[in-house]
């Protein structure tokens, strides 16, 4: 599950966490990339919408990489955004 919560130096955080089957709702948004099926929740979509995640095993500065158009602020170590 990808998703966004009110707090973070920014305002916002990203979230992401592994979700049970019994736990995704009618409601969610579901998408499948490479095999890797990702379940977001709706008020979540509305902040990550056209959002690109990226991932390196750089040593440092490694990690998700999160690349959002919304956001009109973003901290520096870029787990957090402003809308």
């Amino acid at each position: 599950r990808v998703g966004v919560r009110a707090g973070g130096c920014s305002g916002m955080s990203y979230v992401m966490e592994f979700e049970d089957d019994s736990k995704v709702d009618a409601k969610d948004t579901e998408i499948e990339v490479d095999g890797v099926r990702i379940v977001v929740d709706p008020k979540s979509l509305m902040f990550i919408y056209g959002m690109t995640l990226d991932y390196s095993d750089e040593l440092i500065g490694g990690g998700f990489k999160f690349f959002n158009p919304n956001a009109d602020s973003t901290c520096g170590c870029g787990q957090s955004f402003g809308t």
